[in-house]
């Protein structure tokens, strides 16, 4: 049966208007966001664990569930990270049960970000389109870039003019035409919309955003699947435009629905931010049912500086009806974070998963995450491509003569040699 016949249309979030699947992202009726729509009972028809497991291991293995007319024709190794069992980090905050779910060895540019581009730019292909784009933070620049030149695609990026020359390195090797724009993201946003509408071409968090977002429930449908097809009882994740933290539990639901998990969802989601673009937690610490805009975000986590998210207010209400919060931390605390996750677990992971590890501690010491229960934080890049940011946290190497008498002397050896 085609992926296709899963897929009954995009419906807006707000009136619930029924759209056919095409290029668009917003309700012309109340300009609504769009989402994709699926037949679940179908579905539950054709859908089962032995099947699932039968197939390679990558985010494809739930392809009823994902947007594409058939076979995907970009990225087929992405998806299948590891879910850590992380004793060490959760001995560290004092809690029983913890488990990193690290996309930050995600094929190919070590990102989620790899997750939501390769279904929008299968899509895009289906939708006969031949020239791709983003704005981006940087890790979807880095991402688009690179599945864009598997695919065959002409590329066009647009990101801000301060972001990070290791994401902007990383995103112009593989050819694509970059363009650094004075202003802020959600500015640079504007701009990509500007030149979707007047081109048509396929901006993947613009037009193309109902399916590029579905990408993003691949890491529920593997946290559940990986922790034996149950779901956890608490989800620390990262915020930007607010989509993943929706989009996990959209996908736990659907396990649900489908028959794959017997459990109800109760898991409870939590939102990390930096409190230098913090919009998103502080309208649910502040009891508001709309964030306020960050007119100029001011943190070293650049992958999270979304001052305006498309999906806040969504996200907000659904960490408030799961029973979960909303905390944001420091720069200090994003770095002391970075460097924990380091040394306890080995997952050297960039600023937001800095942001996630340093939010769920306050979390926790604040009472709000239990001790007793079980707790996935979502790591979504890596480390590599923020370097700058704990470069000068990080003790420099000694330097000696290339002498035992040298080495013992700094290493302050004592005892007795052990002798074969």
């Amino acid at each position: 049966m085609p992926t296709a016949d899963f897929v009954t249309g995009l419906k807006c979030r707000v009136c619930g208007k029924l759209y056919p699947k095409a290029p668009i992202n917003f309700c012309t009726d109340d300009f609504g966001p769009l989402e994709v729509a699926y037949d679940l009972d179908r579905a539950r028809q054709v859908l089962g664990r032995d099947k699932i497991a039968r197939r390679p291991r990558a985010m494809w293995r739930y392809r009823e569930l994902l947007p594409l007319d058939g076979e995907p024709s970009v990225g087929p190794q992405v998806g299948c990270t590891p879910l850590i069992r992380a004793d060490r980090l959760a001995d560290a905050l004092g809690v029983d049960r913890l488990w990193i779910k690290n996309d930050a060895v995600n094929f190919p540019t070590l990102s989620f970000k790899d997750r939501v581009v390769a279904v929008a730019l299968s899509k895009a292909r289906e939708f006969g389109m031949r020239t791709v784009g983003c704005a981006s933070t940087g890790n979807l620049a880095n991402s688009v870039a690179a599945q864009a030149a598997q695919a065959g695609l002409d590329t066009v990026i647009l990101v801000p003019a301060d972001l990070e020359k290791a994401k902007i390195f990383g995103t112009a090797v593989y050819g694509a035409k970059v363009i650094s724009v004075t202003g802020t993201y959600d500015e640079v946003n504007r701009l990509c919309t500007q030149i979707a509408l007047k081109y048509g071409w396929g901006f993947v968090n613009v037009n193309l955003r109902p399916f590029y977002a579905e990408g993003s429930k691949s890491m529920g449908f593997e946290i559940a699947e990986d922790l034996g097809w149950r779901f956890p009882q608490h989800v620390v994740c990262p915020m930007a435009g607010g989509a993943l933290v929706g989009k996990i539990h959209k996908a736990f639901t659907e396990l649900h629905a489908t028959g794959l998990v017997s459990q109800p969802v109760t898991t409870k989601m939590w939102g990390a931010q930096a409190t230098g673009c913090n919009p998103i937690s502080d309208c649910v610490k502040s009891n508001r049912e709309r964030h306020k805009p960050v007119r100029k975000p001011d943190t070293i986590c650049k992958s999270l500086a979304i001052g305006d998210p498309a999906d806040g207010y969504f996200a907000a209400k659904l960490i408030r009806d799961s029973g979960g919060w909303a905390e944001d931390a420091s720069d200090d605390e994003i770095v002391d974070g970075m460097l924990l996750l380091a040394r306890t677990e080995g997952v050297f992971a960039e600023t937001a998963g800095g942001t996630t590890v340093a939010v769920a501690r306050k979390l926790i010491e604040a009472g709000r995450l239990p001790r007793d229960e079980e707790i996935v934080l979502c790591v979504t890049g890596n480390g590599l491509k923020t370097q700058d940011a704990v470069f000068e946290a990080v003790e420099r190497p000694a330097v000696i003569k290339p002498s035992l008498a040298a080495f013992e002397e700094l290493a302050g050896v004592v005892g007795e040699p052990v002798l074969a």
